[in-house]
């Protein structure tokens, strides 16, 4: 398969995707809002355990999905990013340039303007990374909706800024988020990791053998205090992209084509139905306006903007990169807002930011909710306006 077929399935999944994702919200607000809301949160509740001699993992339903099924959408990430890093956008360094600096403005802006609402609350500020990474299936999937409209350069620019995010995010994960770690597990963990290698190195293509082994990884991560859903990045790090033994096969696109369509219409949207309900019994529009979902929302569709446009701008305008010939600075302002976009990463994100304070569960849920949304309407009538505009002279 060319890289460009390959390309442009993935944003046809992305863009498919980001429907049923929305789809999946929008039961679990109404689940959290009916009369069947007791269950809907008593579902996530249930526990859940596996027993294998000493080996036993026993946990509620809701961190199954979230340190289980969610591992396997990090595993699928790290395909991606390593594709992507071998012979994608990430292998040349002349084309990442704007979207990497990009990024890096589209992180450092969020997070600022979160801890602006809640400096002073050691414990909000726990939460300041929720509004820095983009969901790459909701941004593809409004860009889809403009059609033609959205010119192919600028698709490939915001794929590669959320992939950027993407790693970002788990680099943030595996530092801030990771605690009480526990010296016997990673060292298990790093014996898994050898084991990986090795099967790499002896040109090992058998697909089985890297699950067998990424089981174990994960069983290890999860019990060593890092986060469980790291073993998946690190999993596909091992996978080889191109066999050794036999021409033209690739245990890599092969599992991220057999994955893909799973994750994009099986594990998000079961994460997002967890995730998503949010009460909005006693909430009055105010609630907004409290420290926590405001920092939020406020970082999804002010900061990113600010960041992403404004890291742009500057790299433009002091001459170490330029904006794509066929790109206007209107556009780059819409995808900017578009990258504000945070749902899946952002709500994951929270689940960890305050996994032991299960109080600001729904202010996260709201902020993330309000932040996205008004980030990828205002995404889509910017870019949907700047369409029907002349180019402008650049920076």
């Amino acid at each position: 398969m060319s890289l460009r077929k390959s390309v442009e399935e993935f944003l046809a999944h992305e863009s498919a995707g980001s429907v049923v994702l929305l789809g999946a919200a929008a039961l679990a607000l109404l689940a959290a809002n009916s009369p069947l809301a007791s269950h809907y949160f008593a579902l996530w509740e249930v526990p859940l355990g596996v027993h294998a001699g000493p080996l036993a993992i026993d946990k509620p339903l809701l961190l199954w999905i979230n340190d289980g099924l969610m591992a396997v959408f990090f595993f699928l990430v790290g395909l991606e990013l390593k594709r992507e890093v071998l012979e994608g956008e990430l292998s040349d360094p002349s084309q990442i340039l704007l979207p990497g600096i990009a990024a890096l403005g589209g992180m450092a802006a969020p997070a600022a303007v979160y801890a602006c609402s809640n400096w002073g609350n050691a414990a909000a500020m726990n939460g300041w990374a929720i509004p820095v990474a983009t969901d790459i299936a909701f941004a593809v999937g409004v860009l889809a909706l403009l059609g033609e409209r959205a010119p192919a350069v600028l698709k490939v620019f915001l794929l590669t800024l959320a992939i950027l995010d993407d790693l970002g995010a788990i680099v943030v994960i595996a530092v801030y988020y990771s605690d009480n770690l526990s010296a016997a597990s990673l060292a298990a963990a790093g014996l898994a990791v050898l084991v990986l290698f090795a099967l790499n190195r002896a040109g090992v293509a058998a697909r089985a053998a890297y699950v067998l082994v990424g089981v174990a990884l994960w069983i290890a991560v999860l019990k060593s205090g890092v986060h469980a859903t790291l073993a998946g990045v690190a999993l596909a790090l091992f996978v080889p992209l191109e066999s050794r033994r036999v021409a033209g096969r690739s245990p890599l696109r092969a599992f991220e084509t057999d994955l893909h369509p799973w994750v994009v219409y099986g594990v998000l949207p079961v994460f997002a139905f967890a995730n998503a309900g949010v009460s909005f019994s006693g909430l009055v529009p105010s609630s907004l306006l409290e420290p926590v979902p405001l920092g939020i929302a406020a970082g999804l569709f002010l900061g990113k903007q600010l960041g992403v446009l404004g890291a742009a701008a500057l790299a433009v305008g002091a001459g170490i990169t330029r904006l794509p010939a066929e790109v206007s600075w209107m556009q780059m302002y819409g995808a900017a807002l578009l990258c504000g976009i945070g749902f899946t990463m952002s709500l994951f994100i929270g689940t960890l930011a305050f996994e032991d304070a299960p109080a600001y569960a729904a202010a996260v849920r709201l902020g993330v909710l309000a932040g996205s949304l008004a980030a990828a309407v205002s995404g889509y009538w910017v870019l949907r306006a700047a369409a029907g505009r002349p180019h402008r002279a650049r920076l």
